[in-house]
């Protein structure tokens, strides 16, 4: 099969039962894409055609619905009498069932890491009023050492619209209580599910095993999951505590909220039980959601400047710029203090969430920096290229022009204040002078 459609088929990257996925390219945009494209014989078979055809189609419109950087672009979409297929971005990588087996388990970190994006990426879809109802590994591609997309809504549903979903969508091992019990559904449901993928991820094992799925559900149904701890015994606390609270039965001890979940993930960062070099992406998201440059910026944009920018962990009395350097990067402050200084004239002191630098970001070519800029404190520093930015969507480059306008406002009108009230100090000090702005006193 040399084409799809328009697509060149490159290979096969997997078959299943209802479909085959491929890798292909676009030619019109030279990207590489993944094409699922469904088996004719079970989307034409008598009796099998609705029920294979409405996860296809739920899939398409919900998929489409999301744009999310920790989610699977839907790209196109086609469903005829003789095709139907759906094209995907590309993603390389395993799915996370690679390091369900116990001699690939990933390390503590990373896995918190992963878990934690996921919460975010299902936050987001819970906003956009989608319930996934499949998570599990395979569903999770992870590229890199802990960038992750979640793959497959065929199972998902529509919070808001009032349509017949699919009874027993879903994988048994990973549903919740309320899923196998075929009762109303909330975004707590997702919960549970990535409770159990955390488990196995951390063990190595599934919470519940059975030799078929009447035993399965009741064990779900009734049965406490075992101490992960019993499989794994290094496992922090801190991390046995979320992954046994994500998957409580009774959905009012469950985490109610998606940010509860990964707010105590954040903290198990933070802990002594979790030693690490440099600064995780869960971290860095954090630090941005918190800093007032920030504050218009949805998720999805402040992932959008986590991938493009470059942080930095700086030491109390460091050197950042010197006077004299050209560049044009820009920076922002996630953490700590720092002093700036002209010719060793101390000009100001910036703090967390203040910028320097921004001149750079308006020049067209490498701009002289004018200041010494020195590190008070232990720094967290954000640096932002605009060659990368100018790389990010429309969307984010508008946020970020927006928060230089804010910010440029700001310090003009703290500069007029300072300036009307030069000529009051200098009365009250009996001395008529003649300010020259442009040189020091």
């Amino acid at each position: 099969m040399a084409n799809i459609g328009k697509y060149e088929i490159l290979r096969e990257l997997g078959n299943g039962a209802t479909s085959t996925v491929f890798l292909g390219l676009d030619p019109f945009n030279n990207q590489l894409v993944a094409i699922k494209r469904f088996h004719p014989e079970i989307l034409h078979a008598p009796g099998l055609a609705q029920s294979h055809q409405k996860p296809l189609q739920q899939e398409v419109s919900l998929a489409g619905m999301l744009s999310h950087p920790h989610i699977v672009k839907v790209l196109d979409s086609i469903q005829n009498e003789s095709e139907n297929y759906m094209v995907m971005e590309y993603v390389e990588g395993e799915s996370l069932s690679y390091y369900t087996h116990i001699s690939r388990l990933l390390p503590f970190s990373a896995l918190a890491e992963i878990i934690y994006k996921c919460c975010k990426a299902l936050e987001y879809a819970e906003q956009q009023g989608v319930i996934h109802r499949d998570i599990k590994p395979a569903n999770i591609l992870l590229c890199g050492e802990s960038d992750i997309k979640i793959s497959d809504f065929g199972a998902a549903i529509a919070i808001r619209q009032k349509t017949t979903h699919i009874v027993g969508a879903g994988s048994p091992a990973y549903m919740s209580p309320e899923q196998v019990n075929e009762q109303a559904l909330t975004h707590q449901t997702d919960i549970y599910s990535l409770g159990v993928t955390m488990y196995q991820l951390l063990t190595g094992k599934l919470p519940f095993e059975a030799n078929n799925n009447f035993s399965l559900i009741y064990q779900i149904i009734n049965e406490s999951p075992p101490s992960p701890a019993k499989y794994r015994p290094d496992i922090p606390l801190a991390l046995e505590a979320i992954v046994l609270h994500a998957m409580q039965k009774n959905r009012s001890l469950r985490y109610a909220k998606w940010n509860q979940f990964a707010s105590d993930l954040t903290n198990f960062f933070c802990s002594k039980e979790n030693p690490h070099e440099g600064i995780l992406d869960s971290e860095k998201f954090n630090i941005l959601r918190q800093l007032a440059f920030f504050k218009n910026f949805t998720d999805v944009e402040l992932w959008e400047v986590l991938r493009i920018s470059f942080w930095r962990k700086i030491s109390k009395g460091e050197l950042i710029l010197r006077e004299g350097a050209q560049g044009r990067d820009f920076y922002i402050l996630g953490t700590g203090t720092v002093k700036v200084f002209k010719q060793q004239t101390l000009l100001n002191i910036l703090n967390t969430g203040d910028c320097f630098g921004e001149m750079a970001h308006l020049s067209d070519q490498d701009f002289i920096r004018t200041t010494d800029v020195i590190a008070d404190s232990d720094v967290t520093l954000i640096c932002i290229n605009p060659d990368a930015l100018e790389k990010a969507t429309t969307g984010c480059r508008f946020k970020v022009d927006g928060a230089f306008l804010r910010l440029l406002v700001e310090r003009l009108n703290l500069a007029n204040i300072r300036a009307s009230q030069l000529p009051a100090t200098l009365m009250s000090e009996g001395a008529i002078r003649v300010i020259n702005f442009n040189k020091p006193n």
